[in-house]
Protein backbone atom coordinates (compact mmCIF):
# COMPACT_ATOMS: atom_id res chain seq x y z
CA UNK A 1 0.00 0.00 0.00
CA UNK A 2 1.02 3.68 -0.54
CA UNK A 3 0.38 6.48 0.90
CA UNK A 4 1.93 9.84 -0.16
CA UNK A 5 0.70 13.56 0.89
CA UNK A 6 2.40 17.14 -0.64
CA UNK A 7 1.57 20.74 1.45
CA UNK A 8 2.96 23.36 -0.28
CA UNK A 9 2.43 27.09 1.71
CA UNK A 10 3.15 30.76 -0.13
CA UNK A 11 1.66 33.86 0.98
CA UNK A 12 -0.69 34.28 -1.99
CA UNK A 13 -1.80 30.42 -1.88
CA UNK A 14 -2.12 26.97 0.07
CA UNK A 15 -1.81 23.66 -2.12
CA UNK A 16 -2.22 19.90 -0.33
CA UNK A 17 -2.27 17.32 -2.24
CA UNK A 18 -2.80 13.77 -1.78
CA UNK A 19 -2.41 10.26 -3.14
CA UNK A 20 -3.24 6.19 -2.41
CA UNK A 21 -3.42 2.91 -3.12
CA UNK A 22 -2.26 -0.37 -4.04
CA UNK A 23 0.40 -1.24 -6.20
CA UNK A 24 1.61 -4.39 -7.51
CA UNK A 25 5.21 -5.39 -9.19
CA UNK A 26 5.88 -8.21 -11.38
CA UNK A 27 9.31 -9.91 -12.00
CA UNK A 28 9.65 -12.42 -15.29
CA UNK A 29 11.59 -15.34 -13.80
CA UNK A 30 14.58 -16.58 -16.34
CA UNK A 31 14.03 -19.46 -17.84
CA UNK A 32 17.00 -21.85 -15.70
CA UNK A 33 15.01 -20.64 -12.78
CA UNK A 34 13.93 -23.84 -10.00
CA UNK A 35 10.42 -22.63 -9.19
CA UNK A 36 9.72 -24.58 -6.52
CA UNK A 37 12.76 -23.14 -4.19
CA UNK A 38 12.05 -19.54 -4.61
CA UNK A 39 12.21 -17.49 -1.57
CA UNK A 40 11.22 -13.98 -0.28
CA UNK A 41 11.90 -11.91 2.49
CA UNK A 42 10.77 -8.86 3.74
CA UNK A 43 12.73 -7.07 6.44
CA UNK A 44 13.26 -2.91 7.62
CA UNK A 45 11.44 -1.92 4.01
CA UNK A 46 14.28 -4.37 1.83
CA UNK A 47 12.77 -7.74 -0.38
CA UNK A 48 15.03 -9.87 -0.64
CA UNK A 49 14.62 -12.79 -3.33
CA UNK A 50 16.32 -15.56 -3.66
CA UNK A 51 15.88 -17.70 -6.70
CA UNK A 52 17.95 -20.75 -6.72
CA UNK A 53 19.12 -22.22 -10.18
CA UNK A 54 18.53 -25.79 -11.59
CA UNK A 55 20.61 -28.31 -11.35
CA UNK A 56 21.08 -28.67 -14.95
CA UNK A 57 22.15 -24.96 -14.88
CA UNK A 58 24.38 -25.28 -12.14
CA UNK A 59 26.23 -28.67 -14.17
CA UNK A 60 26.83 -26.10 -17.18
CA UNK A 61 29.10 -23.51 -15.26
CA UNK A 62 31.75 -22.09 -16.14
CA UNK A 63 34.23 -20.49 -14.47
CA UNK A 64 36.53 -17.54 -15.99
CA UNK A 65 39.79 -16.22 -14.72
CA UNK A 66 40.47 -12.42 -14.09
CA UNK A 67 43.62 -11.04 -13.54
CA UNK A 68 44.68 -8.23 -11.95
CA UNK A 69 46.45 -6.06 -14.97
Amino acid sequence: KKQESKEEQDERYYRVEGSYGSFQRSIPLPGEVDEDKIDASYKQGVLKVKMPKTTQTQVNRKRISVYKG
